[in-house]
């Protein structure tokens, strides 16, 4: 009787864990949806085996961290403590090489996880939510490690442009479709139709207004940017979709404030303000060789969100 419970007990905690990193994943959505998360990780894996691995991985880590660390259950089932190891061990995996560099990546998602925790505590008393910011810093620390650490080593995809010879280049074939799709796999630094697809399957599975936000989230960056002389390849690369799409979630749809009628309006307002903010934070982040990652969703939502204190009705 005993080992049957046992067992049953044991086989509910790995169901529970698996639930929790599944929906680690989602959450970098701002999803609380298990499946969700599986067509993510689908997404991913399809794009790449290593990096759906490196994400269940750095998912895993990130729970563990949680539970070991003593964490309010209730995060922990909810995946607050995955979604920013997800993101850092994603990067760490795409922007590092080296025979170690998967070691670091799965070491950044466990950091990640306690930065994650220290920024709940410091954002506590605020009403602000911390998003992803962690993620962001420790990803750009780990990053510029590189240029002290010699275990650290940068792809060449990353490397430091003189601002002085910056040129924009205006040339590349525009592409509204592919636009749509690859700014929400831009994401999770993904560059494939399929993938975009089955992104949207799980954003409309946890909810059809969802969906209608990340499509109008991205309709609104690639027609602003696009009027504002941005360049094409960047563009319908889905480098200025990502976070308007991240930016109109959080504001119209995750942090909204129900007696509100223009939260919608808001999150446009959000989306927009993003695109000038990739654009100017690419640009500072030049010389360093820095990807901006989900700065610009962050800056765009802390700045409405804050406002939303002193201007109930933005």
């Amino acid at each position: 009787m005993q080992n049957t419970m046992q067992k049953s007990w044991t086989k509910e905690s790995l169901a529970t864990f698996l639930i929790a990193s599944l929906k680690g994943i989602s959450q970098v959505l701002l999803i609380n949806n298990a499946i969700s998360g599986l067509f993510i990780l689908l997404a991913i894996t399809t794009s790449s085996f290593l990096l759906g691995i490196m994400t269940l991985l750095s998912a895993f880590i990130g729970t563990i961290v949680g539970i070991l660390g003593g964490a309010d259950k209730e995060s922990i089932k909810q995946g607050l403590f995955g979604y920013n190891s997800v993101l850092t061990g994603i990067v760490l995996t795409l922007f590092l090489t080296g025979p170690y560099h998967w070691i670091i990546a799965l070491f950044g998602a466990a950091i990640a996880a306690v930065f994650t925790a220290a920024m709940m505590h410091a954002f506590k008393n605020s009403g602000v939510p911390i998003l992803t910011f962690p993620f962001i810093i420790l990803s750009w620390m780990m990053l510029l490690a590189s240029y002290r650490l010699k275990e650290f080593h940068l792809t060449p995809t990353l490397f430091p442009q003189d601002l002085l010879n910056w040129e924009v280049d205006m040339t590349g074939n525009i592409d509204w479709v592919e636009g749509m799709f690859n700014g929400i796999g831009q994401i999770f630094f993904l560059h494939s139709t399929l993938s975009g697809i089955l992104l949207f399957i799980a954003v409309f599975w946890a909810g059809w207004k969802l969906g209608l936000y990340v499509i109008i989230g991205n309709s609104v960056a690639l027609l602003v940017s696009y009027l504002l002389g941005g360049e094409p390849n960047l563009i319908f690369m889905g480098l200025y979709g990502y976070n308007a799409i991240l930016t109109i979630i959080a504001v119209s749809a995750v942090f909204n404030t129900k007696s509100n009628r223009f939260n919608l309006f808001s999150g446009i307002v959000g989306a927009c303000l993003t695109v000038l903010l990739t654009a100017s934070i690419a640009t500072l982040l030049l010389p360093y060789g820095l990807p901006a990652l989900t700065m610009p969703f962050v800056l765009s939502t802390w700045l409405i969100l804050s406002a939303r204190k002193v201007l109930p009705r933005l």
